[in-house]
Formats: C-alpha cells, sequence, structure tokens
C-alpha cells in the first residue's frame, strides 16, 4: 500500500483534507544535483540507464517532498523505438535529421516490440519502486499522438508547427495512418508501464494547442481518446492538453480520470467548460515561481480556493523552468501542504 495516496484519492474524487501536490518536470532542471548528472551524462544516456532515470525521479522527492513522482524520461522516446532518430541538442533541444515527409517515410514507421526498445524504461520503473519504497505514487507519462507527430514531421521544435500541420492538410490519409502507428506504439507503451508498477500515467498534449477546435478532434482528440479508453480499465489516466481549453467539455465527458488546465484558463472557467464532475490539475503559472516566496504562497491559496480542495491536484500550468530557486519550488508544495 502507498503510505501518502492523496493524490490516489484525489483521483478517485474522494474527499480528502488538502489537495496533493506535484510539479511537471519536477525531476529535473531546477535542481542542482540533477545539474551535476546532466553535465556528466548526455541526455538519452540519462533516459536509457535505469540507475540514472530511477535517481533523477527521486530526487525532487528527497527535496521538495511532493504528493507523487513522475518517472524521468521523455516523450521521444516514443519515436526513437518506432524507427526515427531523435538527437537532443544544446540549446536546440530535440532534432530529428530525418523527419517524415512522405507517404513513403510514413510506410517505414514501424510499430515496435515494447520490451525490445523500450525495456531500459521499465527497468527504471521497477527500480524507482524499490527506491520510493512505496512513500508516494509513481507516474508514468507519454506524449499524446498529435504532439510526437509533430516532432516528427517538423524535425525539431516550433513556435507554429506549419510543417507538420501541412502535412495533414496535404496527405491526411498519410498523417492518420502515422497518428494511428504513434497511438497504438503508445497504448503498448502506458500498459507496460502500468505492469512495471506505475500507479497512474499522464498524456501530455504539448502542442494541442496548435490546431484549431475542429482540426483537434480530427488529428488529436481521437488518438488521445483511443488511449485513454485502452488504459482506463487498468489505471489512472490524466490528459494534459496545453492550449486546449476549447477541448474540455469533450474531454470532461472521456473516461480520463483527470484533467490538466494550463495558466491561461481560470479555475471557473475549467469547471464549468469540463462539466464540473471530473478532477482538474494546475495550472499555476511556471514564471510565477519567481515570485517573491510570500507572494507564492499567497497566490497558491488563492488557486486552492478558486479550484476547491476536492477532485483537484495542485500544479503547475506547465513544467518548472530551469531558472526557478529550489526554495520557491519547495515554498509552492509546502504552501500546498499548509493549505486548510
Amino acid at each position: 500500500m502507498i503510505k501518502n495516496d492523496l493524490f490516489l484519492r484525489a483521483l478517485n474524487k474522494e474527499t480528502v483534507e488538502r489537495p496533493p501536490v506535484w510539479m511537471m518536470r519536477q525531476a529535473g532542471r531546477y535542481l542542482p544535483e540533477f545539474i551535476a548528472l546532466r553535465d556528466k551524462y548526455d541526455f538519452f544516456t540519462r533516459c536509457q540507464t535505469p540507475e540514472l532515470a530511477a535517481e533523477i525521479t527521486v530526487q525532487p522527492i528527497r527535496r521538495i517532498a511532493p504528493d507523487a513522482a513522475i518517472l524521468f524520461s521523455d516523450i521521444l522516446v516514443v519515436p526513437q523505438a518506432m524507427g526515427i532518430e531523435v538527437l537532443m541538442k544544446e540549446s536546440v533541444g530535440p532534432f530529428l535529421p530525418n523527419p517524415i515527409r512522405t507517404i513513403q517515410d510514413v510506410e517505414k514507421v514501424v510499430v515496435p516490440d515494447i520490451h525490445e526498445t523500450l525495456g531500459y524504461v521499465m527497468d527504471a520503473i521497477k527500480l524507482t519502486k524499490e527506491m520510493l519504497n512505496d512513500e508516494v505514487p509513481l507516474i508514468g507519462f507519454a506524449g499524446s499522438p498529435w504532439t510526437i507527430f509533430c516532432y516528427a514531421v517538423e524535425g525539431k521544435g516550433s513556435k507554429s508547427f506549419d510543417t507538420a500541420k501541412g502535412f495533414c492538410f496535404t496527405h491526411p490519409e498519410a498523417a492518420h495512418v502515422l497518428l494511428q502507428k504513434i497511438t497504438d506504439t503508445t497504448i503498448a507503451y502506458l500498459k507496460e508501464k502500468v505492469k512495471a508498477g506505475v500507479n497512474a500515467v499522464q498524456v501530455f498534449d504539448s502542442w494541442g494547442g496548435m490546431l484549431s477546435p475542429t482540426d483537434y478532434q480530427e488529428f488529436s482528440w481521437k488518438y488521445i481518446n483511443q488511449i485513454v479508453e485502452a488504459l482506463a480499465p487498468e489505471t489512472h489516466v490524466i490528459v494534459f492538453g496545453k492550449g486546449c481549453w476549447f477541448a474540455l467539455n469533450e474531454m470532461g465527458r472521456s473516461k480520463a480520470s483527470a484533467l490538466g488546465v494550463d495558466w491561461t484558463c481560470s479555475p471557473r472557467n475549467a469547471r464549468y467548460l469540463s462539466g464540473g464532475e471530473i478532477t482538474l490539475q494546475g495550472n499555476f503559472d511556471p514564471s510565477r515561481l519567481l515570485s517573491p516566496i510570500p507572494t507564492i504562497k499567497k497566490m497558491v491559496t488563492e488557486m486552492i480556493n478558486e479550484f476547491g480542495k476536492d477532485k483537484f491536484i495542485a500544479n503547475l500550468g506547465h513544467g518548472i523552468l530551469p531558472n526557478i530557486p529550489v526554495d520557491h519550488a519547495k515554498a509552492f508544495v509546502d504552501a500546498v501542504k499548509e493549505y486548510r
């Protein structure tokens, strides 16, 4: 049994004494102990070495003591497993030297054997579970099919992903074939994570907000919903779509256990748009962690008051920034824990 099961109780919509709290990207770049490992090992070495991934996962549990751990990994291990080369370039981010640009390129993409290609992730989960010793739940994650598609076609990060969108609109059949291959791989991947021991999974739709509401339904949500439908009988599924407030109503009717909300959508609107029944997660502006600590604590209390303490998981509205002082990150977590 998990000793601190507050996060799981919130996903079950139980009445709680206070909301649980964790932070997206909490296992990472703002922590000095993470930076020490980053300087020693390259990005994908850290992802692919179970001992390193497990150590990075538990670092924030020791340092800032959130109510859940999230496995250190990356959404781009999935396209790597599918035979798409992915590099991580310093100060550039993800770089795919051979982006998908033709129907022939799509045909070459494989739906892999998860054990053969991503077994190291399962090893990292088992090791992390041992290190956590049932103190807090462990979250596994994957990128949404659309978000993976964006990187695979664009070849790198982008402010608008016009090349990826253009591929959808000029070659819709090929786009749907690729999206389905990514979906099938992601379902298999997340199911293996559950078997390996994660207590919940989160799907990150980082680039969903790039699409119009109509295109979102066609190229993103219908694939995310396949993942939700496949995983919901086995575990809690959290869906986080950045900039996707327009889809909260549809998401709220799905089998997801919780929906992530970014900082551009007010708690009141998020409750209204999602139907008021589902657990919501968010939505503190990550940049606001640069505010003075008393301001952070005051704003956290206001955020919880607006969402309500039940059916709510306190989090950021996106990943923590690299320049956040550790004591400010801890103040965020502590403010939630002190809520009465």
